[in-house]
C-alpha cells in the first residue's frame, strides 16, 4: 500500500512539472489557438479599428481643427533715428553728407490665425497685424497667400482678415458659448515662437475672467494649454475641434507660458466677425461717462446695501449722458430695466445698445431711485496705432 501511494505522488509531482514548465514556455500548448477574428483584428494594419485613435487620445479633434488654423507673417517699414552725430559740421567735413538721411529698415513679426469660412475669412488678434505694411497668411498645405485686412476693434483685440485662394478653404466650426464649462478639455493651436503648428492640450481653468488691463471690454476664457509668443491670433477648441476661442495673451514672468493663458470667448469674436464682415467695423453704444468701481468703504459712504452697480465719477461735456441727466456721485443701477451689478456689466450693457436709440437709465441718488431717458451714441473709435 505504501509503495503504491509513492509512485501516485511521484506521478502527480511530475504532472505538476510538466504542467508548469509548459504553461512557462508554451502557453499558447495549454490555450489554445486564438479565435480567428482576434488574430484578424491585432494583426489589421489598415481599416477601421487600426485607424481609430487610443483611447484618451485627441487626435480626431486636432486633425479636425489643424488645416482652418494659419501662419501670419507681418511687415513694417519703420525709419531708423538719425545719429546725433550727423549734425556736427565736423564731422560732416570728414565724413561727408552720405547717411544725412534716415533709413528705412524692415520690421517683421508672427502670429496665428483662424479661417472661419470657405470664402478666406481669418479672425486673429488686433495686435498681430496693427500697423503692418504687408500680411502674408501660410496656410497648414503650405500655401501662402497675401491677405488685406476687413476691418479691427482694437477695443476686444480683434482683426478680420481676408485671402484670395482659388478654391474654398478650409475653415473651423464655432463651438455653441454655453457649452464651455470649467474642467473641459481644450487644445490651442498656434505657431509658437515661429517653429511651426503645434498642438497643446489643458483645461478650461476659469471662465469670465476681467479687470485684467488687457482691453477695454475683457470677458476671458482662462486656459493651462500652453499659449506662446506667436500662438496669439491661433484657436483654442474642445474635444472635438469646434472653435471655442481665440488666444490672445498670458501671464508670465519670464515670456513663457506659466499655464495662465487668456482667449477672447467664441461668442464675442462671432459677433466681431458679424459686423466687420457686414460693414467693416464694429458699432457700439456710449452715453459718456467716467465709471468707478464700487467698493465695500464707497458702500458704506454712499449708505448702500452691497457693491452692486457702477459710480458716475464723471460725466463729459456735451455727452449724451449730460444731456440725459446723468450726475457724478450717481450709483447706475440698471440699463433698460437690466441690472448693473460692476463696471464690466456696466460697460456691455451699454455697448451692446443701438446708437440713435432712446435707452432707461435707472440710478440712485441721494438714497432715492431716478430714471433717466439718454439718447446712445455711437462708442467713438480709437485711432490707429503708429
Amino acid at each position: 500500500m505504501r509503495r503504491l501511494w509513492l509512485i501516485f505522488a511521484q506521478a502527480v509531482t511530475a504532472s505538476v512539472a510538466v504542467l508548469f514548465v509548459l504553461n512557462t514556455l508554451k502557453p499558447e500548448w495549454l490555450q489554445g489557438a486564438a479565435p480567428a477574428s482576434v488574430v484578424e483584428i491585432l494583426e489589421a494594419p489598415a481599416g477601421e479599428a487600426g485607424n481609430r485613435p487610443p483611447l484618451g487620445s485627441y487626435a480626431d479633434a486636432a486633425q479636425r481643427s489643424m488645416p482652418a488654423v494659419v501662419h501670419i507673417f507681418t511687415s513694417k517699414t519703420v525709419q531708423t533715428p538719425r545719429h546725433p552725430l550727423l549734425n556736427d559740421p565736423l564731422f560732416r567735413h570728414f565724413f561727408g553728407d552720405r547717411q544725412n538721411g534716415e533709413r528705412p529698415q524692415e520690421s517683421a513679426g508672427l502670429g496665428s490665425g483662424v479661417i472661419v469660412s470657405p470664402e478666406g475669412f481669418i479672425l486673429t488678434n488686433n495686435h498681430v497685424i496693427e500697423a503692418a505694411d504687408e500680411i502674408e497668411v501660410a496656410l497648414n498645405d503650405g500655401r501662402k497667400f497675401p491677405a488685406s485686412v476687413i476691418g479691427r476693434d482694437p477695443e476686444s483685440d480683434l482683426a478680420v482678415l481676408r485671402i484670395a485662394a482659388n478654391a474654398p478653404v478650409p475653415s473651423i466650426t464655432f463651438s455653441r458659448a454655453d457649452m464651455l464649462h470649467v474642467g473641459d478639455v481644450v487644445l490651442a493651436i498656434g505657431n509658437p515662437f515661429g517653429v511651426g503648428q503645434t498642438v497643446t492640450m489643458g483645461i478650461i481653468s476659469a471662465l469670465g475672467r476681467s479687470h485684467l488691463g488687457i482691453n477695454t471690454f475683457e470677458n476671458y476664457i482662462q486656459t493651462d494649454a500652453a499659449i506662446n509668443p506667436g500662438n496669439s491670433g491661433g484657436a483654442l477648441v474642445d474635444s472635438s475641434g469646434n472653435l471655442v476661442g481665440i488666444n490672445t495673451a498670458i501671464y508670465s514672468r519670464t515670456g513663457g507660458s506659466l499655464g495662465i493663458g487668456f482667449a477672447i470667448p467664441v461668442s464675442i469674436a462671432r459677433n466681431v466677425l458679424e459686423q466687420i464682415v457686414a460693414t467693416g467695423e464694429v458699432t457700439r453704444g456710449w452715453v459718456g461717462v467716467e465709471i468707478r468701481e464700487i467698493t465695500p468703504e464707497l458702500a458704506a459712504s454712499f449708505s448702500l446695501d452691497n457693491t452692486n452697480g457702477a459710480l458716475i465719477a464723471g460725466v463729459l461735456r456735451g455727452s449724451p449722458a449730460e444731456r440725459g441727466g446723468v450726475r457724478p456721485g450717481d450709483i447706475l443701477i440698471a440699463v433698460d430695466g437690466k441690472s448693473v451689478h460692476d463696471t464690466k456689466a456696466m460697460l456691455e450693457l451699454v455697448a451692446a445698445l443701438k446708437p440713435g436709440q432712446n435707452a432707461s437709465f435707472r440710478v440712485r441718488r441721494e438714497g432715492r431711485d431716478v430714471d433717466l431717458a439718454i439718447a446712445v451714441a455711437r462708442r467713438p473709435i480709437p485711432p490707429p496705432a503708429r
